[in-house]
């Protein structure tokens, strides 16, 4: 247990970062094991709660893949997925619209409230906040690259922050489902990891926090000694080629270089196993997972 002078020294340790991070808005994306285990979930609304009290402005962005996947399950509808995504019919993406904004939506919801909280469950279709467009997965046969419509899987195409922004004004803790909207009106299931991205730089936030199940990025995953505390938007996207960045870290490295092209500060991919891992980056010295900051450079 920390002694009293132990507490008071972490509480100095924060200062600074009250100070530089006051007034400043917050994006984060809220995922992996963090939203099934009870623990970490309740360790993750803490630091939403806390990051509110102290003068920050966070926005929430959720998935809920997992979730998806087991009601499709029970309604006898089997997930088939093409490079990764979901193929996402008419049924299928009534099902995921219905688990994010009906279910985990307002699960969130209610539980920052139930902390004190003022916050505020949307999707992306309220005020066309996220309009969408078809995403075409590619694949490669003989080796040709080819483009395959798997249904109502989107890509954001433009984000309309004015409703984000009276809320925030307003002191409420916005929490956005990854639903958008289409030309005609129709509903698109759409990567979480990319809406928070663009909403993070639609925002020009101070940070974009992207919780998953790993410490960060590896300049090797096998090699635990080539951790990249922090790297140049540059430089992610030459990983990402090359190779060293692959499967379900792509959408969160390319989640943290839309959000710094489009205007955010800075991005970071953090461990959400850890406890109050969100306190840890923003309020500490060292900091913990990886920085993903704009510019060119080699780290080394």
């Amino acid at each position: 247990m920390l002694s009293i002078v132990e507490k008071a020294a972490v509480l100095l340790e924060a200062l600074p970062y009250m100070k530089r991070f006051s007034g400043k808005t917050v994006v984060v994306k809220y995922g992996g094991n963090a939203m099934i285990n009870a623990e970490l979930k309740r360790s993750v609304i803490q630091d939403i709660i806390l990051m509110k009290y102290i003068g920050l402005k966070p926005v929430v962005v959720h998935g809920g893949g997992p979730e998806i996947t087991a009601l499709l399950k029970q309604l006898g509808k089997e997930s088939s997925f093409v490079s990764g995504l979901r193929v996402t019919d008419a049924a299928t993406v009534g099902v995921a619209e219905m688990v994010l904004v009906g279910k985990v939506n307002t699960e969130l919801v209610g539980l920052l409230n139930q902390q004190g909280a003022k916050a505020v469950g949307l999707s992306g279709k309220d005020a066309d906040l996220i309009v969408a467009e078809k995403h075409l997965a590619k694949v490669y046969e003989n080796g040709d690259e080819k483009e395959v419509d798997i249904g109502f899987v989107g890509d954001v195409a433009a984000v309309n922050p004015g409703l984000l922004w009276t809320l925030i004004d307003q002191g409420y803790i916005p929490v956005v489902a990854p639903i958008g909207v289409g030309a005609d009106g129709e509903s698109y299931n759409i990567n979480a990891d990319y809406v928070a991205g663009e909403i993070a730089g639609a925002l020009k936030a101070e940070k974009l926090l992207l919780l998953t199940d790993v410490e960060g990025i590896y300049r090797d995953w096998r090699d635990k000694s080539t951790f990249l505390a922090t790297l140049t938007a540059d430089e992610a996207e030459k990983l990402i080629r090359e190779g060293s960045i692959e499967g379900g870290m792509i959408p969160k490295v390319e989640a943290c270089t839309r959000a710094l092209s489009g205007g955010a500060a800075k991005a970071h991919i953090i461990d959400g196993r850890l406890m109050h891992s969100l306190l840890l980056e923003v309020f500490t010295d060292t900091g913990i997972g990886t920085e993903v900051i704009s510019g060119r450079g080699t780290q080394e």
